[in-house]
């Protein structure tokens, strides 16, 4: 199939979903749906055993498909989530986790999803399916990005938490002095947060400098370690290693009262610099707000 018949493909395949969602139907009737939408809109293009073939593996991976939705973003459960955006959710992620890179690489997935969003979606549909989507490829670890073939799932579901996998990232309190003020500089999620700068540390690198190489990326400054502020934990799904631990280390780090420049990408939609004054008035995530408060008291006393 040509890109534009496998667009279109996907795009009958949404309407079914859509379909199936909306009027609550069971799944052995999606399929009937499917072919009457074939039919009607894409006959004689010879691409049914594709849509078929996406429909089946959707639907099959509905409820794991959500639960990642639903990890991902903890403000957004499913039935919040408008029927056509999380189809288009579901579609996405569905090529992105379990079908085989090499046929559908995960930018394409990506991509076409935004697509969708944008031709049968809201008005924010395109921005929320890029950032989640994005937010989603990143937190999973970037899936395919090295590797040309389908590896196996490990299901690890059933061990403790203590003998999962661990991953570890670094992120800072990133804070600047400013006509007698001190600034925060933090940055929004396209989950609704505001949040701290941080990423994954290259192996043999050291953490305060992943720190500010992170940062320097993700915000275009260029920062000074302090000190560390802590650590927290908590548990993601990766579709290689099933769930993980990531470990996340906390400095605080100062930086020149500089315009903030937000990478593309990761989630994130905004980064803007606040004072402390006003960091009470904010959306924080509640492992988040800890560290954020001992920043600010440290501050205060310096």
């Amino acid at each position: 199939m040509t890109m534009a018949n496998r667009h279109l493909a996907r795009s009958i395949v949404l309407q079914t979903l859509f379909e199936w969602d909306f009027r609550n139907k069971n799944k052995a009737e999606a399929k009937e749906i499917l072919a009457r939408n074939e039919s009607e809109f894409a006959p004689g293009t010879g691409g049914f055993s594709f849509m078929e073939s996406l429909l089946k593996g959707v639907l099959e991976k509905q409820k794991e498909l959500d639960v990642i939705i639903e990890k991902a973003a903890p403000d957004w459960p499913i039935d919040k989530i408008s029927v056509m955006d999380r189809n288009i959710l579901r579609i996405g992620l569905y090529e992105l986790l379990f079908v085989d890179h090499t046929q559908v690489p995960p930018k394409v997935a990506i991509n076409e999803s935004i697509e969708l969003a944008k031709t049968y979606g809201g008005e924010t549909s395109g921005k929320f399916v890029n950032g989640v989507l994005g937010a989603v490829y990143k937190e999973l670890g970037e899936p395919g990005k090295n590797d040309t073939s389908k590896k196996k799932k490990i299901k690890n579901d059933s061990l403790p938490i203590d003998k999962l996998p661990i991953e570890r990232l670094c992120g800072a309190v990133v804070y600047a002095k400013h006509k007698k003020d001190i600034y925060l500089a933090l940055v929004h999620d396209v989950f609704g947060h505001w949040t701290l700068s941080k990423g994954h540390i290259e192996e043999k690198e050291e953490n305060k400098k992943g720190v500010a190489r992170e940062i320097k990326e993700e915000l275009g400054l260029v920062v000074k370690i302090k000190e560390e502020l802590g650590d927290n934990t908590y548990t993601a799904y990766d579709p290689d290693k099933g769930k993980i631990r990531k470990q996340v280390k906390y400095y605080l780090a100062e930086a020149k009262f500089n315009d903030l420049k937000l990478q593309e990408g990761g989630g994130l939609d905004d980064a803007e610099w606040f004072k402390l004054g006003d960091i009470i008035n904010l959306n924080f995530y509640d492992d988040i707000l800890p560290i954020v408060t001992k920043a600010i008291n440290i501050l205060l006393k310096k």
